[in-house]
């Protein structure tokens, strides 16, 4: 409506239209908001900082230990390298300082052999400042040839010393060999313990969907026909739920390598799965934090591609997880807290309960969306 004014017509204030407008403007935003973020987390904040239980603490204590015995033991092992360089320098000056020492022997025997004593200097000097003169001339060559001799020695006490300590060294590495090779081992075994675990945990939930399936399909029966219901299984759900027989992972992880080895094999992997996108070069720091934390390399860059595609939609600062309103100064900050709070809070990998706990409001869609790019990787 509008009513003249001036002889101009002045359109009207209709507040309904205008309420009408802004919920029309609000939905469309809303319905747009999705293609962003499929599935929004609104994840629990707590397990974020929740303590390990017993396995997790044994995954978290061998990464250290293994990872100190690697440090002790490279350290060792360039003692060793130095050690032996210093043997070298000193087995390459030796004939040299041996020559030397032996012209100095002479030489002292010679001064000896010439009968130089004070009375004979003091006679034979015209003046005091002859006989002073003379003195110090022959006590500086008995000086030189003394230092020459006395350097030989050291030098030799000093290859003595180093190829002992070289020795005790060698021993060294070899018991930090054995300490690493020991911490690696338990760390393997955590490793295997929760994928054990998450495999145990997947099966008894694809038992569970199995017997839920089974009677689901047999009471649907009483009411439709068998083909109505083969027909009405093989359909999707209207509401996106998750398939009946849950999946885990096909391809397990293989944890019985070293950590340098496990880091080789998952960060290329890694890298080419988020190529591309903000956290593209972060593999090495996915893989690394997979292995200190015990946890399926593929499911926090997973995750990413769920809650922002990659780092591309983050609501906060490098939380690319769609985690509570949590937000961290780098991407390496980021990425070893969000797998310390998998590990800690939600297991070894992706299970029906994880996405339950992760995505309560949309879990359907979260796990299989995030099993799929698991996959990829």
């Amino acid at each position: 409506m509008a009513t003249l004014h001036n002889n101009r017509t002045v359109p009207t204030f209709d507040a309904r239209k205008a309420i009408a407008c802004l919920a029309a403007f609000v939905l469309a935003f809303s319905l747009a908001l999705p293609s962003l973020s499929p599935a929004s987390a609104q994840a629990e904040t707590n397990p974020i900082i929740a303590e390990p239980d017993e396995l997790q603490q044994k995954i978290e204590q061998t990464a250290a230990e293994y990872d100190e015995a690697v440090a002790n033991l490279e350290a060792v092992e360039q003692q060793i390298e130095d050690t032996h360089a210093r043997i070298d320098e000193l087995n390459a000056n030796l004939p040299a300082q041996q020559e030397k020492s032996g012209d100095a022997l002479k030489a002292l025997y010679n001064l000896q052999q010439e009968g130089f004593s004070l009375m004979d200097m003091l006679l034979g000097a015209g003046t005091i400042e002859d006989f002073l003169t003379t003195y110090e001339y022959i006590d500086r060559i008995h000086t030189k040839n003394v230092n020459e001799i006395n350097r030989l020695t050291s030098m030799k006490q000093e290859l003595e010393d180093t190829e002992k300590d070289l020795e005790d060294k060698k021993q060294e590495a070899e018991t930090e060999k054995i300490r690493a090779e020991d911490a690696l081992k338990s760390a393997q075994a955590a490793r295997e313990e929760a994928q054990r675990k998450a495999e145990e945990a997947a099966a008894a939930e694809q038992k569970a969907a199995e017997e839920a399936a089974k009677v689901a399909e047999a009471a649907e029966a009483e009411k439709k026909a068998a083909e109505e219901t083969e027909q009405k299984l093989d359909e999707p759900s209207s509401s996106g739920s998750v398939t009946q027989e849950p999946e885990s992972p096909s391809e397990n992880v293989d944890w019985s390598t070293d950590k340098q080895a496990f880091v080789n094999e998952w960060t290329p992997r890694i890298d080419a799965y988020l190529s591309g996108s903000p956290l593209a070069g972060q593999g090495k720091t996915f893989a690394e934090a997979a292995w200190n934390y015990g946890v399926d390399p593929r499911w926090s860059p997973a995750i990413s591609l769920t809650e922002s595609s990659k780092g591309a939609a983050c609501a906060y600062p490098h939380n690319a997880w769609g985690w509570g309103t949590i937000s961290w100064s780098s991407w390496e900050e980021a990425i070893n807290a969000h797998v310390r709070g998998l590990a800690r809070g939600y297991g070894y990998t992706i299970t029906v309960d994880a996405a339950k706990k992760y995505c309560p409001p949309n879990w359907e869609h979260w796990y299989n969306t995030t099993l799929a790019q698991m996959e990829m990787i």
